[in-house]
């Protein structure tokens, strides 16, 4: 157990403590969903500010050459790309992570035979990725394949397989996969492995050409903390390219989108995943928070953010078996399996939601998310997340389970997003 004395010596001594500093933290609030939304860097309503007030008010539509918001994708991808192990050129800025989904699963079942029309994933995958999966194989004639458990994927990897579709970190459990290992898997069956990375971009280490995977797709918002609904990616690897086509065959995905002609010609590479016209405003605020990671590499990295990472989801699993035994922890205990987040349930007798609720009241922000069992979430972002966070929080948690205040009536109503 970790007393707070010595969380707030840990903080004195972090090499990253300087990174908080760029981020706006409500005073009395321990933020651990940074998982669902990142915080506000301190320099984005400032840049968001010159975007509408000199960009748009004063340069008006020149800016779209004088202030460069035509590259905004390309430019806001080549800036990503070092974090997610991928190269310059190859990574595109925009859309939602859905759509972008959709894009490159239809590409990817486009690359593969008659026969292969089987896309593999696990039950447990984030709906969104399923529900796209399932309409995109309904249009090509194909299947979804779910695997009930990550030890039972290898074995669904068939002669049918075309796409191995996963969630690189797990939304509800936080378990990581080795995306390496499951790539080559893929690969020695004859399919594609297409990465979902919203869970893992800005948070743990991605290398997706050291892992030779073929296709990934992640969000702007969570880790990478670009403000809600902020811009999505996409990345194909380079030999794909000119083989690969996207369905949503965009006015700006064209070879020469100011030719102005009438028949499609895809551009070459990456740019012709892109649909329509940039939404500049959410990329400026995608693109201030990108600044953050700047300062960070200049700290130490990838590296330093997954060794602070791990340090503080160990620290908050010790805890929690210390002082709420009733818990079970979902999280792998193993670090290597682990991505940046914590889950857990309690026993069927208390509420999870409305313990998460009365966490919230109490300023403890972290979600949670339905299901067998129901899972408190708490993501814990190395960029702002301190230990001292985690002594807090348990503090907190302990608190509201021995009162159990819990019980109030107003922690029990269900509000729309839990």
């Amino acid at each position: 157990m970790t007393s707070r004395e010595q969380a707030l010596a840990l903080d004195a001594r972090d090499p990253l403590r300087p990174l908080r500093e760029h981020f706006t933290l409500p005073p009395g609030v321990i933020y651990l969903d940074g998982n669902s939304l990142g915080a506000l860097p301190k320099a984005t309503p400032a840049r968001i500010a010159r975007a509408v007030e000199q960009e748009w008010g004063q340069g008006l539509i020149a800016s779209w050459n004088n202030a460069g918001w035509i590259d905004l994708p390309r430019r806001l991808g080549d800036r990503l790309a070092p974090w997610v192990g991928a190269g310059a050129g190859e990574v595109l800025v925009g859309d939602s992570t859905s759509i972008n989904l959709y894009k490159v699963l239809h590409a990817a079942l486009q690359l593969q035979p008659a026969q292969r029309r089987v896309v593999v994933s696990e039950r447990s995958n984030f709906p969104t990725d399923l529900y796209i999966a399932q309409s995109v194989v309904n249009a090509h004639g194909g299947e979804l394949v779910l695997a009930d458990a990550p030890e039972d994927i290898p074995a669904l990897l068939d002669g049918r397989c075309a796409v191995l579709m996963l969630t690189h970190v797990n939304y509800r459990s936080g378990r990581m996969h080795d995306m390496a290992a499951l790539t080559r898997a893929a690969h020695e069956a004859g399919a594609l492995a297409l990465w979902d990375l919203c869970h893992s971009a800005g948070a743990v280490p991605v290398d997706l050409r050291g892992a030779d995977a073929d296709f990934a797709i992640g969000c702007g918002y969570k880790y990478l903390n670009g403000g809600p609904g902020a811009p999505a990616f996409v990345w194909m690897h380079p030999r794909h390219a000119g083989r690969a086509h996207q369905p949503l065959t965009g006015w700006l995905g064209h070879a020469a989108p100011f030719a102005f002609t009438t028949d499609y010609r895809p551009a070459d590479g990456i740019q012709q995943f892109q649909c329509g016209t940039p939404a500049v405003l959410a990329m400026t605020a995608l693109e201030a928070s990108l600044d953050v990671f700047d300062a960070a590499q200049a700290l130490g990295g990838m590296a330093a953010l997954r060794a602070k990472s791990l340090a503080l989801t160990q620290s908050f699993i010790t805890e929690l078996d210390t002082r709420v035994p009733q818990a079970r922890v979902a999280s792998p205990r193993e670090a290597a399996l682990r991505g940046s987040q914590v889950s857990f349930s309690l026993p069927a007798e208390i509420d999870g939601y409305a313990v998460m609720q009365a966490l919230i009241q109490r300023g403890v922000v972290g979600d949670f998310r339905a299901g067998e069992p129901g899972l408190l979430r708490f993501g814990f972002t190395p960029l702002y997340t301190q230990h001292v966070d985690v002594v807090d929080a348990i503090n907190v948690l302990v608190d509201v389970l021995a009162t159990q205040s819990w019980r109030a009536p107003e922690f029990q109503r269900r509000s729309a997003v839990t």
